[in-house]
This record gives C-alpha cells, sequence and structure tokens, in this order.
C-alpha cells in the first residue's frame, strides 16, 4: 500500500520527537552507550550517567528482584521514520513514510516467564490506527540454554530476517531477506532456543495461514524452523565470528497468504565483528510452489567505524531465478516498477550515526539496483534510490 505524506501535524510530532531525543547532544558529551561492534571505550562504570541514560530509564516502569510474583515492567516498542526518493528509468517517487511504530509491554513474572505483547499502530493513516498484533506471547526458561516460547513470535532466518529492525546496520532489511523470508515476520506459535556455551539454536513450529489482526485463523499449512549456530570468534580473535544455518519446511497450501510461496528454505550466514571493522554475509535458496520459481542469492556487507559513533557500511546483492517472474524488488523501487524479474543485483553505500546506540540512531543510503526481465511483461527496473531514516528504539 503507498503511503500518504506527513501532513502538517504528522510532521510537527516527528520534529517534536526528534528534537527531545537528539537535541541533548549538543549539551552532552560522549554518551557511555556504545554500538555492538564499536573498539572498547573507556569504563562505563567512571562516568555517570548521560541524558540519554536518563531518558530511557523511563521505558523501565518497575522493578524488584525480591518481589516473587513481578520482577519488571518495562515499556518497549519503536518508531521509525524514512525519506525515500526513487530515480529510475522507469519512473521516480518519493514520500515520507512512518515506517513502523510499535508500542508494548514485557513483564517478567515469577523469576522464570516473561510475558510480553506490541501492537504495530499507523499514525499516518489512521484508519485504522491499530492494526495488529506483532509480539504477544508467554516464555518459560530458568538460564540461556532453554527458552520455550508460547503464542505470537517472531519466525526470524537469513541474516537480515533474523536481525531486529531496531538493529539493522543498513536503513532496511535487503532484498535478499525481501524475497526468501517472510513478509510477515511475527506467526503464532511454539519454539525452543537457546544459547549454550558458543552454540545457539532455535526450533520452531508456526501456522501460517491467513491472517486477521491478532492470532489468524488457522486455515493454512504449518511450517518448521530450525537454526544452529556455531561462534568461532576465540579462533578467529574477533569479537563475534557467528557462522549459522537456517533451515525451513512450509506445507504447501494456497491459504498461507503471509509466507512466501517457497516450501523449503536454506541460508547458510555468517557475522564477523574484529571491533572497528567487520562484515555479514548471507547465502539463502528457496525451492518455490504454485507459481513461485525456484531462486537463490547471495549478500555480502562490511562495515567500518569511522569514529565511535559514525558508521560506514557497504552492501551488495544478487539474487536470481530458475524461472521468468521470480523476483520481486524492494521496498521503494517496487513504487515504482510493482513487476517482478528473473536476476537482481543490487549496490548499496550507507552511513549511520548513533547517538545512543542502536535505540537513537540516524542512516542514510544510497543504492543503485537492476532486474532483468526476460519475460519482458513489466518488470525490467534500473535506478537509483535514496533513503534517510530515523530509528528510535526502547
Amino acid at each position: 500500500m503507498k503511503k500518504q505524506k506527513l501532513n502538517t501535524a504528522q510532521l510537527a510530532l516527528v520534529a517534536g520527537i526528534t528534537a527531545m531525543l537528539i537535541a541533548p547532544i549538543q549539551t552532552q558529551g560522549q554518551t557511555t552507550a556504545k554500538i555492538d561492534a564499536t573498539p572498547p571505550a573507556a569504563d562505563a562504570a567512571s562516568k555517570s550517567p548521560s541524558i540519554y541514560d536518563q531518558i530511557w530509564r523511563y521505558a523501565e516502569w518497575y522493578r524488584s528482584d525480591g518481589n516473587p510474583v513481578i520482577q519488571s515492567f518495562k515499556f518497549t516498542g519503536r518508531f521509525q521514520l524514512d525519506y525515500a526518493h526513487v530515480d529510475a528509468d522507469q519512473g521516480d517517487h518519493d514520500e515520507w513514510n512512518i515506517r513502523r511504530f510499535r508500542l508494548g509491554a514485557k513483564a517478567t513474572l515469577f523469576k522464570d516467564f516473561t510475558v510480553h505483547a506490541e501492537a504495530d499502530l499507523n499514525p499516518q493513516e489512521p484508519r485504522p490506527f491499530y492494526q495488529k498484533l506483532t509480539d504477544c506471547y508467554l516464555a518459560w526458561g530458568r538460564s540461556k540454554e532453554l527458552v520455550v516460547t508460547v503464542g505470537k513470535q517472531s519466525a526470524g532466518f537469513t541474516l537480515d530476517g533474523m536481525t531486529s529492525s531496531k538493529e539493522l546496520i543498513a536503513l532496511d532489511r535487503g532484498n535478499l531477506a525481501n524475497n526468501l523470508w517472510f513478509p510477515e515476520e511475527y506467526f503464532p506459535g511454539v519454539s525452543a532456543s537457546g544459547r549454550p556455551g558458543r552454540w545457539r539454536y532455535f526450533l520452531g513450529l508456526f501456522t501460517s495461514g491467513s491472517s486477521n489482526p491478532e492470532f489468524g485463523s488457522f486455515d493454512g499449512g504449518v511450517f518448521s524452523l530450525a537454526t544452529v549456530g556455531y561462534d568461532f570468534a576465540k579462533e578467529l580473535h574477533a569479537k563475534k565470528a557467528e557462522l549459522a544455518v537456517n533451515c525451513v519446511y512450509q506445507e504447501k497450501d494456497e491459504n498461507n497468504s503471509f509466507t512466501r510461496r517457497l516450501n523449503d528454505v536454506g541460508s547458510v550466514n555468517f557475522n564477523y565483528d574484529k571491533g572497528r571493522w567487520g562484515f555479514r554475509a548471507d547465502v539463502s535458496g528457496g525451492l518455490g510452489y504454485l507459481g513461485q520459481s525456484d531462486l537463490w542469492g547471495a549478500m555480502v556487507m562490511p562495515y567500518y567505524h569511522l569514529t565511535d559513533k559514525l558508521q560506514a557500511v557497504a552492501r551488495y546483492t544478487y539474487i536470481t531465478s530458475d524461472e521468468v517472474n521470480g523476483i520481486r524488488l524492494a521496498r521503494y523501487e517496487n513504487e515504482v516498477v510493482s513487476g517482478r524479474g528473473d536476476e537482481y543485483n543490487e549496490v548499496y553505500l550507507g552511513l549511520n550515526y548513533y547517538f545512543y546506540g542502536h535505540k537513537l540512531k540516524i542512516q542514510t543510503g544510497v543504492q543503485y539496483a537492476e532486474m532483468r526481465d526476460r519475460a519482458n511483461d513489466g518488470g525490467k527496473y534500473s535506478g537509483w534510490a535514496w533513503t534517510t531514516g530515523l530509528r528510535i528504539g526502547w
């Protein structure tokens, strides 16, 4: 759905939120928060809390380890605003877009249980204002080795698909995830996950039928998701060097409305963090059904920290499909060309400025993409896009 332009009141609201959160940078020195891949800084414990620390503390409404019933209650959510401009041979497009706005709460109960519920809202096109539930689950876990989760939860696979939209280092998920991951992130189901030592695993079973805003109608098939990963940081002398494998099997059902029509998907991805620099890479493929072609692709994304707060990111993406019309364009490219093609190439260059780690950042990026369309039925694309976004998470 094409987003409407923000009206004056909406722009004023966005400007107010931005000014409130970013203005303290003019009076505050270096904050104590660092992004995960930033080189080690001075001992944060020796510094007084920054203005951002003080603001974000208000997200935690209650904490008491001595209370046997409720140990914590937190306000959760995210606000993400984009400006996008596309200049392609096939046409132009530009828009302001409240990309995501979510509000919710998370509570720890009886020491071992977590309850989390969050709603997706749309103040830009507020009819309806409430869109759907995203997270709505109950989790149990006494340690990081085993956590069992029941309810509506994230089912992430591929490198970008496993990364929260709060923590992406490119402005948005790449087109490899857009084609092979599912367009809906949250599904009702049950999962078991954990991080024993340097291993990580995730095993889940989810329903993928047509959806209502809450838990869906359960009229489609189911899909299973398995992830196994291992961190080679010690062997490679890095902060992180995690190799992961994702495997997805989905029942072939025409009522699978919020998944891609791929019954088998596999992904091998690697996340390497040396401190000041690093890279992420992903090779993924899927077998299609009901008219969706088999396809596979690869993505590599190096990054470098120019300062503790300024990060440069590059990305190259390649996708190919066995048959014509197997590949979709990315979010804003699709506003110019809605057809599909059979080979996609993209180069992205971006800068990120972290005011308060991933909790408050501005990201901007320029990309050039081409898509081949052997069928010559409206999927050919060649053009530039520039997108800038404000990302706030709590």
